[in-house]
Order: structure tokens, then sequence, then C-alpha cells
């Protein structure tokens, strides 16, 4: 149904598809589709207007250690400062070095430490772990690197890799992450909490000067996963000018290596997005990077009512969706929350949460997923009793199994009008449902890559903008799936 350039207007064609009979039944628990006579959500055609790869070894604004001087160390240096989470970097400038090399990492008080390491007598890079007074080599690479060249050092849960950047760019040169889970596990906080920032010569036989250091919260390989922080009717928080959205932070590896963070959206120049906020979860007693949900600021209570999903743990075993209300601003500096189970009307696993409550009823939008190995699933709404909060009370109003690779799903209102909008990265295009899951058609918009959520944000002076995300990935060759995407920003126009 998604045809880009056809000069038949979408509501026309749409019209057209029900006369001849094309409204069969699409979802469970809801009546065969119908199309109105004015859809105005139909008649929104979109564009590709911007397209960036936000990417930070260590976040802008999270830095817990900067020192830009030039310094000559015969000695690693240990700061006394630790990561909060298990998603933590170093990186620096090496000026010059001789053959005591280059190490940049985690470090105890008793001599333990996670690292990466230039040895530039080898021309190798490793990745060590030192445990009980023992260091255990657990990957290494040959490579030549000539001063200057940026280095750094990368742990996101226990995946830990090493970057060099010699003038074009970051690349990832090895990753780690079973043999070093075998013999630390930083999710765990007092584990994580006696390894603080270190950087310095690899042996103690000479001397590197470095400078630029820098170390704190890892920032992102891509983002993906956005969706818009509302306050509880559906409208956008936005705070002197800026559109604050949630969005999953791409991680060196797979879904565990992820994690989640609030960003704000300039929307008069929308390349522009800072992050604000980062965000961890506290749950079975480690400290993970759960993504994928969304933030509702609800400011006559005074709290922020938090959903995500259980990827930080991830094994092809189950996902489920999870939550938490705070008084705490979430929206900006650095929170590990505790979070429980979202109580959705479902037996299958489910992600992508999204909240909103039209006419005084919490209506949820999820992902349904009978398996994940292989991944089937679809999206759903759920909806709670008139008067009761977003975790009591829920119940299915319907769920599309007609698709099998279909998630993102946004809550969004057009023109007055409440829909659902999803993914479908087999049909390659945006499902639009009303609200009782009956399907209406697709948004006439370009689909790339991946699964891209299809996230509306009005524009102040009228208009729409979507931005999602594509599968672009980083160094897939080193680190396997997962460290995509590039954002995409498009722009409204009128239907021809």
């Amino acid at each position: 149904m998604s045809l880009p350039g056809h000069p038949i207007p979408r509501r026309t064609l749409l019209r057209g598809l029900v006369a001849v009979g094309a409204g069969a039944p699409l979802c469970v628990a809801c009546d065969p589709p119908t199309v109105p006579e004015e859809t105005d959500i139909m008649d929104l055609s979109f564009r590709t207007v911007e397209r960036f790869r936000p990417f930070e070894v260590v976040a802008p604004g999270f830095e817990q250690v900067e020192e830009p001087a030039p310094a000559a160390l015969a000695a690693v240096r240990r700061s006394d400062q630790s990561p909060p989470a298990p998603f933590a970097a170093v990186e620096l400038t090496v000026v010059s070095l001789d053959e005591s090399g280059i190490s940049a990492g985690l470090h105890t008080a008793r001599g333990d430490q996670v690292v990466a390491t230039y040895d530039p007598r080898a021309r190798r890079v490793t990745i060590e772990v030192r445990s009980a007074g023992r260091t255990n080599i657990v990957t290494r690479r040959k490579v030549r690197l000539e001063a200057p060249f940026r280095f750094a050092f990368v742990v996101c849960e226990n995946q830990v890799t090493a970057l060099a950047d010699t003038g074009d760019g970051w690349t990832a040169l090895c990753t780690a992450r079973e043999k070093v889970a075998r013999m630390v596990d930083l999710r765990a906080p007092a584990v994580l909490a006696e390894h603080t920032f270190g950087w310095g010569p690899c042996r103690p036989t000479g001397t590197v000067r470095v400078r630029d250091v820098r170390a704190g919260c890892f920032g992102m390989a891509g983002l993906r996963d956005l969706h818009l922080v509302q306050h509880p009717d559906g409208r956008p928080y936005v705070r002197d000018g800026l559109t604050y959205l949630t969005a999953t932070c791409a991680g060196l590896g797979f879904f565990q290596q992820a994690h989640w963070g609030v960003f704000t959206l300039d929307l008069a120049s929308p390349d522009r997005l800072e992050q604000v906020g980062q965000l961890f979860f506290a749950r079975d007693g480690l400290v993970l990077g759960d993504h994928a949900g969304q933030v509702i600021v609800d400011e006559e209570a005074g709290t922020y009512v938090v959903a995500t999903s259980s990827w930080g743990d991830f094994d092809f075993d189950g996902v489920h969706a999870r939550h938490t209300t705070a008084t705490d601003d979430v929206l900006h500096g650095v929170h590990v929350l505790s979070t429980e189970p979202l109580d959705l009307p479902t037996r299958a696993g489910s992600w992508d949460p999204g909240l909103t409550r039209i006419d005084g009823r919490w209506h949820v939008g999820f992902v349904e997923s009978p398996s994940q190995d292989p991944f089937d699933f679809h999206p759903a709404l759920a909806v709670g009793p008139e008067g009761a909060d977003h975790a009591t009370g829920l119940e299915l109003v319907g769920a599309d199994q007609t698709v099998s690779q279909c998630e993102g799903p946004i809550l969004a209102q057009v023109d007055g009008q409440w829909w659902l909008l999803a993914s479908d990265g087999l049909g390659k295009e945006y499902r639009v449902y009303d609200l009782s899951m009956s399907l209406r058609g697709t948004l006439d918009a370009p689909y790339g890559t991946n699964i891209p959520h299809p996230q509306l944000v009005p524009r102040p002076g009228g208009g729409w903008l979507l931005v999602t995300f594509d599968g672009t990935q980083f160094d897939e060759r080193v680190l396997g799936y997962g460290s995509h995407g590039d954002v995409l920003v498009m722009a409204s126009r009128a239907a021809t």
C-alpha cells in the first residue's frame, strides 16, 4: 500500500481498495478495517531532510575525568572516580610513546584491572583482565599505530572494546565479552565500585606522553528507538524551545551492550540532538542497560513514569516490559533506577512500551512476541479502566498477528484523531491503526533499512517531523550486529 511518488492521493487510493474488497480482518479482537471519508494522517507525505550519525566515545557533558594538559607518565595514573554503570570509556591522545606502550581502562586499589593496551614493540593491541594477581590476555590483534593518535577503552555491559583514531575517525580494533565476563562481572554494583578510571604505560620501562584525557559515561555508536517524552495526555514535553526524546544508545556489541539516553531536539535545526540524560536500571542484583521505551512527565503529580524493555540481559529466551515511577528529574543527569515488570495483557514476550492517557484511560502500545528464537513479533494495544493508573487493569484491545517483524508502536494524535503507528520490517511500511487496532493504511514516508520506528513530532509552526533511524552499522566486522543506526529526519509536505 505504500507507493511513494504515485499521482493518486492516498485517501482516494485507500477508498478504492476498500471498494474492491481489500478490507479483510487483519488483527485479533477487532473488526475488519474500514476507511473513513476523511483520514487526515493519510494526507501526510514525508521526505528525508536530515541524515546524521551520532557517535561519541565519552558522552559530552558526562565526563568524570578531564585532563587536557600534556603529561609524561612513567606509571598508570588512577583516578578516584568509578563509573556509575558498566557503560564507560576512557579516551586520550597519545602524543608520543616508547616501548612502554599505552594502557587505558579500569583499575582497583589491589591491582586488578580491565584494560585495553597497545604495545608498539609487538605492534599489538590487547584486551587484558588482571584478577587475583594473574593477567589474562582475552583477545589480541596485530596493528600498527604511529603517534600521535587517539586511543580508547570502552566497556558496554561486560563487553570491552579497544578503539583508535589515526585521523579518519574511530575504528574498533578488537573486542571481547565472554572471556571478560568469566573473570569479572562489572554489572555487579560492588564489583564496579571497586574499579576506577586509569591510564598510562603498559609496563614501567619508559614514558608515554598523553593529552586530552577524558573518562566517564560511554556515549553511543548510533541511535535508535527514538520516542517522544510526553505529558500524560500525549503532548510533547518541550522546554526552552527544545523537544525531549529518549533513544537507545547503540553500544559496541549486541542488544545487551546498548543503554538508554535522554536527548533534546532543536526543531529549528533538526540535525541537532544533544544528550542530557543517561538512564540505567538496577534489577536482579545487577546494573543493566535496559532500553526501548518511553518517559511520561506528570507535572501535576510531580512524577516521571518510566517504561522500558528488558534488553539489558537478553539471551534469546524472553523479553518483557518494565516500569517505575520516579520523583527525581530523570531527564537530566545520570540515574540508576529500580523497576518492576509491567503487567501487560499477554503471555508472550513484550517490549517497546508507549503510554498515553486518552479520555481518562491509559492506552499502552507494546510489542507482543511469542518467540525470540526465531524472532516473531507484532504490535498490540492495551487500555486501562477510567481513572486508574498506567499499570492497573490493562486489557487487550487488539494485536495484529498478520505481521511477524513489526515493532516500534507509537501513539500519535493528528488533527484531533488518535492513531497507533508501527513499523513492518518485512512489508517495509509504516502501518497505521485506529484505537480499535483496525488497520487503516500506511504512512506515505520513505522506509529505510532495519525496522525504523515512526515517531511523529509536531512542529510549532505547523507540519510534522518523522524522526527515526536505520540499520547502518559501526564496524560490524569486529563488533557484529547491534551497533546501528543513523538518525533520519523526515518533514511532512502536502500529498499530491
